[in-house]
């Protein structure tokens, strides 16, 4: 599109703001001024596309547009998804939902005004009475029986972001048919006035601390091993919610299990949309994790833990071979949380043979010999936990969930919650550690034997961002480039196998044979397997701006003594990937 015939449609959309008498005065202004600007940079971003669902949900910055996050892009999405479950539960006397917010800036204010659309609407709201973490929106639902649920939240984005996390009554993110339907229902609405913003205060109930009860007692049950906890209750445990709404459930479930020694870094434990001691709230960024790691060489930590914002991700900190306290990633803290609950079910005498394990395909193959050499089920599935809930849906009253996660730092340990869910895994994480140190190990010695036992992975995430209208068109060109040209060699060992999401093919390089992949729908994701047992996977972010690159590379561990070297060698091989792949 030539930049004058893009410059004419956002400005006519931008003119529609100030001709609909229903935005406010704020609103028309801040519209004024971007259309009044020289550089229209700002005005084009804000409006040459409207914000749409992606695998989080509605993410994008706020601002005024209708590609912001804002009253009117957040009151569109919840009168559209009003419409829908109307339609979707026409004879249901009562419909409800829960409705539940994050730290961030305007999330609380986001979400009153979804908790007045919907009762504006007839449907019952719960709203809880402040910000709370993410999983516990998705037990709530379940637990008081709803047919939806919102939560205003951007995860681990930047400060300038919010997010709009719409959820069905599985507890579990929205996926199709509902999706496609609810933003059908978005985008008939044509004008402001169609929004109905003046709730209905008799149909809103304000939820809190009971729920919180429940949410703790339920997880309390994931325990494994409430002996080991005793012997070690102890343990030191330096926690950070990184400003989030971790810090109103995770230390007091960590305290639910029998832990005594809750370490806190002051600074970090106050609830800001702000996130003043870190550049990004992200746990898996070394930087945002770097106050804990000071505390935890303070006290001599056993372990560091940290939730993400809305407290749906952990972040996980252990000491290595020279005693330095290290990130690991999100990967390793998926084997370590399953490889501990298969062993502890075998242990315990729970193994029927009718268990399953999920994982991401993106996320490490290590996972799947794990599963294999303890004769459990593993189901891949696309990224998000939408689809981990997915699978848990189709399998329920048929197969025992044992867990699932993703490399993004994202774990689920049960089925009474359906999205990642750090308060168990954190919970359960301080459990491992109790566990390894009362056989005498480390965390680093568990993890270097769960590759002694299952073979060794290494893997690295790259993300190349490129925001705005010329970067998603960059990286829809980068996509084309990479099905039209794919690598023939990786670090020098030939790719085998080429597995195309987009159109569910899976073709066998040395003979060209190409098969049918079963999953329930296409998805942009690219993925080359080597010779050697390397793995590269490459999709465009569906809530940021950006295309991630996931490379995993595998290598035979003999005895413990080879974990250095072997770390070494990755290192240098994903380096040489890297290279092939132009990143």
């Amino acid at each position: 599109m030539e930049n004058n015939e893009l410059l004419a449609q956002v400005t006519a959309r931008a003119q529609q703001w100030l001709d609909d008498a229903g935005y406010d005065a704020e609103t028309k202004a801040e519209v004024r001024r971007m259309l009044d600007a020289d550089d229209k940079t700002e005005l084009i971003e804000s409006f040459y596309r409207d914000l749409e669902f992606g695998t989080g949900g509605l993410r994008g910055i706020m601002g005024a547009g209708s590609n912001r996050m804002n009253i009117y892009t957040v009151g569109a999405a919840t009168q559209g998804l009003a419409n829908y479950l109307k339609e979707a539960f026409p004879d249901m006397p009562q419909i409800s939902v829960v409705v539940g917010h994050d730290v961030r800036n305007n999330s609380r204010n986001f979400a009153e005004i979804v908790a007045n659309i919907f009762s504006a609407n007839g449907i019952k709201v719960y709203l809880f009475e402040n910000f709370r973490p993410t999983p516990e929106l998705s037990f709530a639902i379940r637990e008081l029986g709803c047919q939806s649920g919102v939560n205003i939240t951007a995860s681990h984005n930047p400060k300038e972001y919010n997010g709009y996390k719409a959820y069905w009554s599985d507890g579990a993110q929205i996926i199709a048919p509902h999706d496609v339907n609810i933003i059908d229902n978005v985008n008939k609405i044509k004008s402001v006035s169609e929004i109905k913003f003046d709730g209905n205060p008799a149909l809103i109930e304000i939820i809190g601390e009971d729920m919180d009860r429940k949410f703790l007692a339920a997880i309390k049950t994931l325990s494994l091993d409430p002996e080991v906890i005793k012997r070690h209750s102890d343990l030191k445990i330096v926690y950070t919610p990184i400003h989030g709404t971790g810090v109103k459930l995770i230390p007091d479930s960590l305290r639910n299990y029998g832990f005594t020694n809750i370490i806190h870094v002051p600074e970090q434990d106050v609830p800001s949309g702000d996130f003043p001691t870190v550049d990004s709230p992200n746990p898996e960024n070394p930087s945002a994790m770097a106050m804990a790691i000071a505390k935890a060489k303070e006290v001599d930590a056993d372990l560091v833990v940290a939730s993400d914002p809305d407290a749906d991700r952990i972040g996980c900190v252990i000491r290595d071979n020279n005693g330095e306290y290290q990130l690991i990633n999100g990967n390793q803290i998926v084997m370590i949380l399953l490889n501990y609950i298969m062993l502890r079910n075998r242990e315990l005498g729970r193994l029927t043979g009718n268990e399953y394990v999920v994982k991401t395909i993106v996320t490490t193959e290590t996972i799947k010999a794990i599963a294999e050499n303890q004769n459990i089920k593993m189901y891949d599935c696309y990224t998000g936990f939408k689809w981990i809930a997915s699978v848990i849906r189709d399998l329920e009253g048929s197969m025992r969930y044992l867990g699932g996660g993703e490399e993004s730092y994202g774990f689920l340990a049960e089925d009474f919650c359906r999205d990642k869910d750090s308060v168990s895994a954190i919970s359960l994480m301080a459990e491992i550690c109790a566990w390894a140190k009362d056989r005498g190990m480390d965390f680093n010695q568990m993890l270097q034997e769960i590759y002694l036992k299952n073979g060794y992975s290494h893997e690295e995430g790259i993300s190349v961002v490129r925001p705005g209208k010329t970067g998603a068109e960059e990286i829809q060109r980068m996509m084309v480039d990479f099905r039209a040209n794919p690598p023939k060699t990786l670090a020098g060992s030939p790719v085998v196998t080429v597995k195309d999401y987009g159109d569910l093919n899976c073709t066998d390089v040395a003979t060209g044979k190409v098969t049918k992949m079963d999953f329930p729908t296409t998805s942009n994701v690219l993925q080359f397997f080597t010779e050697d047992g390397s793995k590269v996977s490459i999709r465009p972010s569906g809530t940021e701006p950006k295309i991630k690159f996931y490379i995993e590379v595998h290598g035979k561990m003999n005895e413990l003594s080879d974990y250095e070297r072997l770390n070494k060698e990755a290192t240098e091989k994903i380096a040489a990937i890297k290279k092939d792949l132009g990143i």
